[in-house]
Protein backbone atom coordinates (compact mmCIF):
# COMPACT_ATOMS: atom_id res chain seq x y z
CA UNK A 1 0.00 0.00 0.00
CA UNK A 2 3.13 2.43 -0.13
CA UNK A 3 2.04 4.53 -3.17
CA UNK A 4 5.40 4.75 -5.35
CA UNK A 5 7.96 7.88 -5.06
CA UNK A 6 6.90 10.31 -7.71
CA UNK A 7 3.36 9.46 -8.30
CA UNK A 8 1.95 12.25 -5.85
CA UNK A 9 4.12 15.38 -6.84
CA UNK A 10 4.54 19.48 -6.49
CA UNK A 11 1.60 21.29 -5.32
CA UNK A 12 -0.67 17.85 -5.69
CA UNK A 13 0.96 16.66 -2.10
CA UNK A 14 -0.80 19.42 -0.18
CA UNK A 15 -4.16 17.61 -0.70
CA UNK A 16 -2.42 14.59 1.24
CA UNK A 17 -1.24 16.92 3.94
CA UNK A 18 -4.59 18.05 4.48
CA UNK A 19 -6.32 14.20 4.65
CA UNK A 20 -2.68 12.81 6.62
CA UNK A 21 -3.68 15.65 9.18
CA UNK A 22 -7.25 14.49 9.12
CA UNK A 23 -7.18 11.04 10.14
CA UNK A 24 -4.13 11.62 12.66
CA UNK A 25 -6.29 13.80 14.99
CA UNK A 26 -9.42 11.78 14.32
CA UNK A 27 -7.27 9.19 15.60
CA UNK A 28 -5.67 11.83 18.28
CA UNK A 29 -9.33 12.12 19.40
CA UNK A 30 -10.40 8.64 19.76
CA UNK A 31 -7.14 8.63 21.70
CA UNK A 32 -8.48 11.03 24.05
CA UNK A 33 -11.94 9.78 24.78
CA UNK A 34 -10.35 6.30 25.46
CA UNK A 35 -7.85 7.48 27.92
CA UNK A 36 -11.01 9.28 29.72
CA UNK A 37 -12.33 6.15 29.77
CA UNK A 38 -9.59 5.25 32.55
CA UNK A 39 -6.42 2.81 32.43
CA UNK A 40 -3.97 4.89 30.30
CA UNK A 41 -1.33 2.28 30.88
CA UNK A 42 -3.32 -0.20 29.36
CA UNK A 43 -4.13 1.70 26.34
CA UNK A 44 0.22 2.78 26.42
CA UNK A 45 0.74 -0.88 26.21
CA UNK A 46 -1.52 -2.14 23.95
CA UNK A 47 -0.58 1.11 21.85
CA UNK A 48 3.52 0.23 22.06
CA UNK A 49 3.01 -3.57 21.44
CA UNK A 50 0.71 -2.56 17.89
CA UNK A 51 3.28 -0.40 16.90
CA UNK A 52 6.44 -3.22 17.07
CA UNK A 53 4.07 -5.55 15.44
CA UNK A 54 2.89 -2.89 13.00
CA UNK A 55 6.47 -2.37 11.96
CA UNK A 56 7.14 -5.95 11.75
CA UNK A 57 4.27 -6.45 9.21
CA UNK A 58 5.78 -3.78 7.39
CA UNK A 59 9.39 -4.59 6.83
CA UNK A 60 9.75 -8.33 8.01
CA UNK A 61 6.73 -9.92 6.09
CA UNK A 62 7.05 -10.70 2.41
CA UNK A 63 5.68 -7.96 0.42
CA UNK A 64 6.19 -6.81 -3.39
CA UNK A 65 6.00 -4.25 -5.66
CA UNK A 66 2.69 -4.38 -7.49
CA UNK A 67 1.95 -1.72 -10.35
CA UNK A 68 1.71 1.88 -8.69
CA UNK A 69 2.03 0.36 -5.20
CA UNK A 70 2.94 -2.66 -2.69
CA UNK A 71 1.39 -5.56 -1.53
CA UNK A 72 1.87 -5.81 1.80
CA UNK A 73 0.24 -8.32 4.39
CA UNK A 74 -0.74 -5.26 7.03
CA UNK A 75 -3.25 -7.64 9.47
CA UNK A 76 -5.07 -4.17 10.36
CA UNK A 77 -8.02 -6.06 11.14
CA UNK A 78 -5.60 -8.40 13.60
CA UNK A 79 -4.46 -5.28 15.08
CA UNK A 80 -7.81 -3.81 15.71
CA UNK A 81 -9.46 -7.42 17.21
CA UNK A 82 -6.77 -8.13 19.66
CA UNK A 83 -6.07 -4.74 20.36
CA UNK A 84 -8.96 -2.04 20.11
CA UNK A 85 -9.01 1.33 17.71
CA UNK A 86 -6.92 2.78 19.29
CA UNK A 87 -3.75 1.11 19.40
CA UNK A 88 -4.41 0.00 16.20
CA UNK A 89 -4.51 3.06 14.37
CA UNK A 90 -1.51 4.46 16.38
CA UNK A 91 0.43 1.72 15.81
CA UNK A 92 0.09 1.37 11.93
CA UNK A 93 0.98 5.06 12.39
CA UNK A 94 4.42 4.76 14.55
CA UNK A 95 5.22 1.54 12.90
CA UNK A 96 5.07 3.26 8.93
CA UNK A 97 6.75 6.30 10.54
CA UNK A 98 9.45 4.20 12.29
CA UNK A 99 10.02 2.03 8.87
CA UNK A 100 10.54 5.45 7.16
CA UNK A 101 13.20 7.06 9.42
CA UNK A 102 15.17 3.90 9.56
CA UNK A 103 14.97 1.77 6.57
CA UNK A 104 13.00 3.78 4.08
CA UNK A 105 13.72 7.19 3.98
CA UNK A 106 12.19 7.13 0.41
CA UNK A 107 9.07 6.29 1.64
CA UNK A 108 8.86 9.52 4.01
CA UNK A 109 7.39 12.28 1.86
CA UNK A 110 4.64 10.34 1.28
CA UNK A 111 3.74 9.71 4.51
CA UNK A 112 0.73 11.62 4.45
CA UNK A 113 -0.38 9.68 1.55
CA UNK A 114 -0.16 5.99 2.81
CA UNK A 115 -1.18 6.93 6.48
CA UNK A 116 -4.28 8.21 4.76
CA UNK A 117 -5.03 5.09 2.95
CA UNK A 118 -4.27 3.32 6.02
CA UNK A 119 -6.36 4.87 8.46
CA UNK A 120 -9.18 6.25 7.00
CA UNK A 121 -10.15 2.56 6.57
CA UNK A 122 -9.54 1.17 9.70
CA UNK A 123 -11.76 3.86 10.86
CA UNK A 124 -13.99 2.86 8.17
CA UNK A 125 -13.84 -0.89 9.52
CA UNK A 126 -14.62 -0.11 13.43
CA UNK A 127 -17.87 1.44 12.57
CA UNK A 128 -18.94 -1.54 10.89
CA UNK A 129 -17.40 -3.82 12.97
CA UNK A 130 -20.18 -1.65 15.74
CA UNK A 131 -22.68 -2.62 13.02
CA UNK A 132 -22.53 -6.15 12.45
CA UNK A 133 -20.71 -7.87 15.46
CA UNK A 134 -23.49 -8.61 18.45
CA UNK A 135 -22.69 -6.55 21.63
CA UNK A 136 -22.89 -10.18 23.30
CA UNK A 137 -20.32 -11.43 21.08
CA UNK A 138 -16.67 -11.79 22.32
CA UNK A 139 -14.35 -11.20 19.20
CA UNK A 140 -12.58 -14.65 20.04
CA UNK A 141 -15.99 -16.26 19.26
CA UNK A 142 -16.20 -14.25 15.86
CA UNK A 143 -16.81 -16.79 12.95
CA UNK A 144 -15.62 -16.06 9.49
CA UNK A 145 -18.77 -14.75 8.14
CA UNK A 146 -18.23 -11.91 10.70
CA UNK A 147 -14.36 -11.46 9.86
CA UNK A 148 -14.49 -11.52 6.19
CA UNK A 149 -16.46 -8.09 5.92
CA UNK A 150 -14.01 -6.25 8.59
CA UNK A 151 -11.01 -7.22 6.89
CA UNK A 152 -13.09 -6.63 3.07
CA UNK A 153 -13.85 -3.26 3.97
CA UNK A 154 -10.27 -2.82 5.00
CA UNK A 155 -8.10 -3.97 1.92
CA UNK A 156 -11.25 -2.63 -0.54
CA UNK A 157 -10.54 0.75 1.22
CA UNK A 158 -6.76 0.94 0.72
CA UNK A 159 -7.18 -0.10 -2.77
CA UNK A 160 -10.02 2.23 -3.29
CA UNK A 161 -7.04 5.09 -1.95
CA UNK A 162 -4.02 3.81 -3.71
CA UNK A 163 -6.47 4.23 -6.93
CA UNK A 164 -7.44 7.76 -5.61
CA UNK A 165 -4.25 9.04 -5.15
CA UNK A 166 -2.40 7.31 -8.32
CA UNK A 167 -5.41 8.77 -10.34
CA UNK A 168 -4.86 12.19 -8.88
CA UNK A 169 -1.71 12.03 -9.34
CA UNK A 170 -0.90 10.25 -12.99
CA UNK A 171 -4.77 11.11 -14.57
CA UNK A 172 -6.49 8.98 -16.49
CA UNK A 173 -4.05 7.55 -19.09
CA UNK A 174 -4.14 4.26 -20.51
CA UNK A 175 -0.97 3.14 -18.47
CA UNK A 176 -1.78 4.58 -15.23
CA UNK A 177 -5.29 2.44 -14.99
CA UNK A 178 -3.51 -0.50 -16.07
CA UNK A 179 -0.87 -0.36 -13.34
CA UNK A 180 -4.08 0.38 -10.28
CA UNK A 181 -5.89 -2.67 -12.18
CA UNK A 182 -2.73 -4.88 -11.55
CA UNK A 183 -2.39 -3.81 -7.82
CA UNK A 184 -5.94 -3.48 -7.37
CA UNK A 185 -6.41 -7.54 -8.67
CA UNK A 186 -3.55 -8.84 -7.01
CA UNK A 187 -4.25 -7.12 -3.73
CA UNK A 188 -7.87 -8.91 -3.85
CA UNK A 189 -5.78 -12.46 -2.90
CA UNK A 190 -4.93 -10.26 0.60
CA UNK A 191 -8.81 -10.00 1.30
CA UNK A 192 -9.14 -13.99 0.87
CA UNK A 193 -6.30 -14.78 3.18
CA UNK A 194 -6.26 -12.33 5.80
CA UNK A 195 -9.33 -13.33 7.08
CA UNK A 196 -8.33 -16.72 7.90
CA UNK A 197 -5.30 -15.86 9.53
CA UNK A 198 -7.48 -13.74 11.67
CA UNK A 199 -9.59 -16.24 12.54
CA UNK A 200 -6.07 -18.77 13.37
CA UNK A 201 -5.19 -15.59 15.90
CA UNK A 202 -8.41 -15.72 17.40
CA UNK A 203 -8.03 -18.88 17.97
CA UNK A 204 -4.73 -19.11 19.84
CA UNK A 205 -5.84 -16.22 21.42
CA UNK A 206 -8.91 -18.19 23.43
CA UNK A 207 -5.76 -20.00 25.16
CA UNK A 208 -4.43 -16.52 26.63
CA UNK A 209 -7.78 -16.27 28.77
CA UNK A 210 -5.21 -16.14 32.06
CA UNK A 211 -4.40 -12.44 30.48
CA UNK A 212 -7.78 -11.38 30.20
CA UNK A 213 -7.05 -8.92 33.00
CA UNK A 214 -3.70 -7.96 31.76
CA UNK A 215 -4.14 -5.08 29.92
CA UNK A 216 -2.51 -6.02 27.20
CA UNK A 217 -5.15 -6.67 25.27
CA UNK A 218 -8.82 -5.26 24.71
CA UNK A 219 -11.52 -5.69 26.45
CA UNK A 220 -13.87 -7.03 23.69
CA UNK A 221 -10.96 -9.74 23.05
CA UNK A 222 -12.46 -12.09 25.71
CA UNK A 223 -15.80 -10.58 26.79
CA UNK A 224 -19.07 -9.11 25.23
CA UNK A 225 -19.51 -4.83 25.97
CA UNK A 226 -20.00 -3.27 28.67
CA UNK A 227 -18.91 -6.82 30.63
Amino acid sequence: MHIEPGIVNGAKMLLSYATGAGVLALGAKFAWESSRKGNAFSLLARTLIASVLGFSFFEILPNFPMGVSEVHFIFGTTLYLLFGLVPAALGLAAGLLLQGLFLAPSDLPQYAINITTLLAPLFAMHLLAQRIIPRDVAYVDLKYSQVLPLSALFQAGIISWVAFWALYGQGFTAANIQQIMTFGATYLMVIVVEPVLDLAVLAAAKFLRAWKNSGLFTNRLFAAAGN
